[in-house]
Parts: C-alpha cells; structure tokens; sequence
C-alpha cells in the first residue's frame, strides 16, 4: 500500500472519530434527557402523564424502527438545512445524531428502571422533590448502566459511519466503497475493516473500564 493510501487511510479514519464523537456527544445530550423523560413520566415512574408517555415513546419508536439507510436519505433536506450540504463529514453527523438519540433513550429508561424502587420511596418519604429524585437517586444509581448503554451506543455509530459512506458521508466507510469495493482494492478494504474492528475493540474495552470503576465505586 502506498504513503498516499496510508494518509488518506488516517484522514478517513480522524473523520470517522469525528462523526462519532459529535454525533455520539450530541445525541446523548437529547437521549438521555429523552430516556429521563419517558421513565418518569411512564406507569410508576414519579410523575405519570400516560398519554405524554405514549406520544413520546411512539415518536421514538418511529425513529428506531426507520432503517438507517432510509433515514439518510429521507432527511436530506433537513440537513441541507442545518450543515449547508448532503455530503461529507459534517452533513453525516445530522442523520447519526437523529439516529443514535432515540437509542440511547431507550437505554437510559431501561437503567432507570432497574433502579431499587426501595430507594425512590425512602427519597419521596423524606420530602424529596421529583428532580431531586432524578438527580440525586435515579441517575447516580443507574449511571453504571447509562455508561453502558453509550458504550454501546457509540459502537452503534461506527457501524452507521461506515454505512453512511454509501452517500458520500465520508470516514472509513466512503473510503472502502470508493477504493475497496469501485477500484477492485482489496488491500484498503482490508486495512478499512481491521481499523474498525480495533476502533470498536478500544472504545468498548474504555466503557467496560469506566462501568467496572462506576460499580466498585
């Protein structure tokens, strides 16, 4: 393989660390907030309100179920609004952060679930507040799982980088298609693969890391 390859290899690779951080940063800043949401709010949670649950948790339900590919393609127009443009690193950031927030949603109310409820009523027995609920009890004691759950949501999102290669979204994936797999490359394809798999083995190993630390602690 060529110096050039290799450069061009490295600079697929910062774009899809890139796409992953900001994409993964920005969609658990709407996810878990999202999954608070439908916890508290759901049957037994510390403020029911059944009908917001349902509307919500269908809206999210949409976004999850939508294939990604179809999701890409579907919701040009908005990121033509929002990044200038349908191609490259930053326009593949929009439909990733649409993407991997309702998934992290549903990850975050499922930690929240598997809270000891034990605790919330001794809270809610002292007089405390639903957002002191939320903050002090929910969240701390579910943040091992929460961890977990972006762990495995972000290596989700090295999947869908890939994927959105396709399109031009750029990152290891556009590199792949466009050498690889187009120029009858086998060797950048193989080098595009095993990149990946090392990426996702780190990023897993540092979330296993962090949830082991959290739960000792």
């Amino acid at each position: 393989m060529s110096y050039e390859l290799m450069m061009m290899l490295w600079d697929s690779f910062v774009e899809t660390v890139i796409m992953v951080g900001l994409s993964g940063g920005i969609g658990a800043l709407f996810g878990i907030p999202l999954g608070i949401l439908l916890h508290v709010t759901d049957y037994g949670g510390v403020h029911p309100m059944p009908i917001f649950n349902k509307i919500l948790g269908w809206v999210v339900n949409a976004v999850r179920s939508t294939p990604f590919i179809i999701l890409l393609v579907a919701i040009i127009p908005l990121t033509r609004i929002i990044a200038g443009t349908s191609i490259g690193t930053a326009a593949a950031v929009v439909p990733l952060t649409i993407a991997v927030a309702p998934f992290i949603a549903r990850l975050v109310e499922t930690s929240l679930r598997e809270v000891d409820k034990g605790l919330i009523e001794a809270a809610q027995a002292m007089g405390a507040t639903n957002l002191q609920i939320v903050m002090k009890v929910l969240l701390p004691e579910a943040m091992p799982g929460i961890v977990a759950g972006l762990t495995i949501s972000l290596v989700s999102l090295v999947g869908y980088s890939a994927m959105a290669g396709a399109i031009g979204g750029g990152g290891l994936g556009d590199m792949g298609i466009r050498y690889g797999y187009q120029r009858f490359m086998p060797d950048v394809m193989l080098a595009v693969v095993v990149i990946l798999i090392v990426f996702v083995q780190a990023m897993q190993s540092f979330g296993d890391w962090l949830v082991r630390r959290m739960s000792h602690k």
